[in-house]
């Protein structure tokens, strides 16, 4: 398996209502300094309706200036559509971090 195959199987587990960074993401995938691997995986996700990149943002819950499938405002809508708050381009990871 491939470290995009580990990528894209780590971010399947971030459930809805949920979000994951880019470090949690390669901590997951076993590596720390991974993150920005993660970041050009999932911006070359080849199937966004089931693995959920909307779902990863930065270390400090900011969204992805050029989320790779309608820019940011088509993240920040898909986290509003899953129950995500997003206020000034930003998620409370507090309240909305995976904690898995």
């Amino acid at each position: 398996m491939s470290l995009s195959d580990d990528i894209y199987n780590a971010v399947k587990k971030i459930p809805s209502g949920k979000v994951a960074t880019y470090g949690q993401i390669a901590v997951m995938c076993g590596n720390p300094y991974y993150a920005r691997a993660v970041g050009n995986a999932l911006h070359k996700n080849p199937d966004p309706a089931n693995i959920p990149c909307f779902r990863v943002v930065n270390s400090k819950g900011e969204l992805a200036r050029c989320f790779a499938f309608g820019g940011i405002s088509a993240q920040e809508e898909l986290l509003k559509a899953d129950g995500i708050a997003v206020i000034d381009g930003k998620v409370n990871l507090e309240k909305y971090q995976y904690r898995g």
